[in-house]
């Protein structure tokens, strides 16, 4: 579905992405521009296919076994007067059963939504194949009493009607999604030369990737990666790709190195693992064969997976709905404590109530995160070029309070509304913030793996005690150890524990200062 890299299943506005004019073409420059606008267009608005097929599938079984319930209920319950079980116990089987039918034929591909006529014929003739069964079964078994013809016909009819008008109209905007480039997915490959060429075919031959190539990085000289390759151009190194993907929207990463160059790989992997992409390997031309289950296909093309994005496609979704769910409801408990916090603030010192503070969010992105002010208005320090220590003469009598109750930081809750943050996740950093006189990036290998993810307004490594002042360089490793277990093993029941244990986690404020 979030994001110049989705998180999940929708992007983020789109910034212009400039090669080096010393190392590009004209004609690089251009299809840069054009991968940028293409971007611009779909960023907003990028839907997943995954999401697009689950929600046909519940939409379509909700409305089957609710016609057929609602004939039910206005003819046979209406004629009858006594509600008798077995209609409902049919509907669910028989729902159950076309459901996974249409599964079985690919009506759930995108492919086939986008086709109404090959979509409506394959409908046609599940649905009546199922029904034909029924009546079969029911027929065979001596019950054709207990159902009504009425009920099983008129089923019959109006959901191939519902379903096909339902088919028409999901066909429609499929196929504009699909001519906007909103269910294709942004890929570069890492790797030119002849590798990289016959990769780039076999995609172009496949008729059912989903995938744009929109260029080629390598660290390669031209002699060996020449600047266009079987159409696509080379836009730069593979240290350039990171700041690329940080600026436009990036899905998927294809490296085309053999498995057999493990150092080379090993050595772009850990550039480009702290992306929040989709990150594959070129199996298509290797001799080294695995067992089939082994890969994964792009169209036809085999690959290996190499890592996944995090907090993809449905993930997403629950993700999303868990945030906007959880902080409203914590926002009206917590409305009565903000406003008394804030009367608070305002007698203790002069200046506002609320401190707004730019700190790295999502894909390294700038994002301007809420908090209740707890420093003299005069000593404030947005960028955090000093942390808070024990005793720090900056901060007012309220915000020692506010600090080490983390009370300071419930605005944040109107952050998560906004998206910018979720309730639970890596905490975000302010953009100078260091540990042992160093900025945390230089301190912690692989540090910006933990925003791949929305950064949180809690997290595992805040109930593990690892929050408060970071002097040492011991204090945000080990923070960034538990911001990267947690987005590894991320789920709603772990993020409900994180939330549950938090509150018992702020009774321990040694380190809150």
């Amino acid at each position: 579905m979030d994001s110049a890299n989705h998180d999940t299943g929708f992007g983020r506005r789109g910034t212009s992405y400039k090669p080096r004019s010393d190392t590009k073409s004209q004609a690089t420059q251009e299809t840069v521009e054009t991968f940028v606008v293409g971007s611009k267009i779909a960023i907003d608005t990028w839907i997943s296919s995954k999401v697009i097929s689950g929600s046909v599938r519940f939409v379509e079984f909700l409305t089957i076994a609710v016609l057929g319930f609602l004939i039910y209920y206005g003819y046979v319950l209406e004629r009858d007067k006594i509600f008798q079980w077995g209609y409902i116990f049919t509907i669910g089987v028989t729902t159950t059963a076309v459901i996974i039918s249409f599964e079985a034929v690919g009506m759930y591909s995108i492919a086939s939504l986008r086709n109404y006529i090959a979509s409506t014929s394959r409908l046609i003739s599940v649905w009546t194949i199922v029904i034909g069964a029924f009546t079969a079964l029911v027929f065979i078994s001596k019950f054709a009493d207990v159902f009504s013809r009425v009920w099983l016909a008129s089923w019959y009819l109006s959901t191939l009607v519902v379903l096909a008008v339902e088919r028409g109209i999901l066909a429609g905007f499929i196929r504009t999604w699909n001519e906007q480039g909103r269910l294709q997915r942004n890929a570069v490959i890492i790797g030119g030369g002849e590798a990289g060429g016959d990769l780039i075919h076999a995609l172009d031959a496949s008729t059912t990737s989903d995938i744009r190539i929109s260029g080629v990085f390598d660290d390669r000289s031209d002699d060996r990666s020449p600047g266009v390759i079987s159409g696509i151009p080379k836009l730069g190194t593979v240290s350039e790709l990171v700041d690329f993907a940080r600026k436009v929207r990036v899905d998927l990463l294809i490296v085309t190195f053999p498995v057999s160059a493990e150092a080379r790989l090993l050595e772009v992997l850990k550039k480009l693992w702290v992306l929040p992409v989709d990150i594959r390997l070129s199996a298509h031309t290797n001799k080294l064969r695995f067992r089939p289950r082994a890969y994964s296909y792009i169209g036809n093309v085999p690959f290996l997976d190499v890592f996944d994005k995090p907090l993809a496609d449905w993930s997403y979704i629950l993700k999303r709905l868990e945030d906007q769910i959880i902080s409203v409801i914590a926002l009206v408990f917590a409305l009565p404590v903000m406003a008394a916090v804030a009367i608070a603030i305002k007698l203790d010192s002069r200046g506002p109530v609320i401190f707004k503070q730019n700190r790295y969010g999502f894909n390294n992105e700038l994002i301007e995160v809420y908090k209740f002010r707890s420093m003299y208005t005069d000593q404030s320090d947005a960028k955090a070029d000093k942390l808070v220590t024990k005793d720090d003469p900056r901060v007012t009598k309220v915000g020692r309070f506010i600090r080490k109750t983390s009370l300071d930081e419930l605005p944040q809750l109107f952050n998560s509304l906004k998206g910018d943050l979720s309730l639970v996740g890596p905490r975000p950093h302010a953009v100078s913030a260091k540990a042992a006189d160093k900025l945390y990036g230089d301190v912690v290998d692989g540090y910006f793996a933990r925003h791949r993810v929305r950064p949180g307004i809690t997290g595992w490594a805040q109930i593990n005690g690892w929050r408060g002042e970071t002097d040492t360089a011991e204090k945000i490793q080990r923070r960034v150890e538990h911001d990267l277990y947690y987005i590894e093993n991320w789920s709603i029941l772990f993020d409900l524990y994180i939330l549950a244990m938090t509150p018992i986690s702020l009774l321990n404020t040694e380190s809150a200062y």
